[in-house]
């Protein structure tokens, strides 16, 4: 069973024959389905039902003989809100089965952003075309995470004057990492300064700080599994969802984390704390991404 499935309001499914059943409704019933031909003439097929706002699972598979479909996996889904990232994203296939994996040097956050793309259907139909020569990168994402646990942190305080200069430090990091990108060996040892600098005051605060008012914000990866990472983020908006089938109650919360904005779906059981905005989350999740092609 999904692990992350009580991320959507699924907490006390624990039973195989009750997962069957939602299954099988979404494939006789589903609000939205992609059938996309592999340029082999393979037909890959996605059935997806909400069960919420923005919320619900998809069921992939393949049909034989264009009649009978057998499934393959399944996924629970939360449709972030906005796009996230612009930088350039490379798409790699699983080794095991037609699902994809969205890849891209991320400046805000300095790592490899690594996440599960949703629209499969959408890669199918690029890679298609790019038999005939066409492009097939994408143009952006629009990302969003699931989250089995999680608590509230207490905002950093700070004055307007330190608001600006972390915003002007943060654009000066920014257009020195492009510059790093390009090969600019001043911009590189800038950074490998302002790099040392930081690790010297962090040095001298943590001996009298707790570490997480001094880390305002984090974005690590978790586990042998490379789509998941332990987040800090800044609640920018939230708002409380419900799963229409069994009722739970979720907390839909829109993040800051590194500059990086996107959405996490959270069940109200998983998460200590009430959620404010200005307040920080901080958990782990499951990080999932819709690709916006440009034709």
């Amino acid at each position: 069973m999904h692990t992350f499935l009580r991320s959507i309001g699924f907490g006390d499914l624990t039973k195989n024959a009750d997962l069957y059943l939602i299954l099988e409704s979404i494939l006789n019933r589903p609000d939205e389905q992609n059938i996309v031909k592999d340029e082999y003439g393979n037909e890959f097929a996605c059935f997806s039902k909400s069960f919420g706002t923005d919320i619900g699972i998809t069921v992939c598979g393949n049909f034989i003989n264009d009649k009978e479909f057998r499934m393959e996996y399944y996924y629970p889904y939360l449709h972030g809100s906005q796009i996230t990232t612009c930088e350039t994203i490379e798409i790699e296939r699983h080794a095991a089965r037609e699902a994809f994996a969205g890849i891209c040097d991320e400046l805000k956050l300095g790592v490899t952003l690594i996440f599960y793309i949703e629209n499969i259907a959408d890669i199918l139909h690029a890679r298609k075309n790019a038999v005939h020569n066409t492009t097939t990168r994408p143009d952006n994402a629009v990302l969003a995470g699931l989250s089995t646990g999680g608590k509230i942190l207490l905002p950093i305080m700070k004055t307007s004057k330190q608001l600006a200069n972390k915003e002007k430090s943060s654009e000066k990091r920014l257009s020195l990492m492009k510059q790093a990108r390009d090969g600019n060996k001043s911009a590189m040892e800038n950074l490998t300064m302002n790099d040392m600098d930081l690790y010297s005051s962090l040095s001298r605060r943590i001996m009298k700080e707790d570490v997480l008012s001094i880390v305002e914000s984090s974005f690590i990866p978790y586990g042998i599994e490379s789509d998941q990472y332990v987040v800090i983020g800044e609640i920018l908006n939230f708002y409380e969802s419900e799963n229409s089938l069994t009722n739970e109650k979720l907390w839909i919360l829109n993040l800051n984390c590194n500059n990086l904005v996107f959405d996490i779906c959270i069940n109200q059981n998983d998460l200590l704390g009430e959620p404010q905005v200005g307040r920080r989350f901080k958990g782990r999740i499951w990080l999932q991404g819709h690709v916006n092609f440009g034709y």
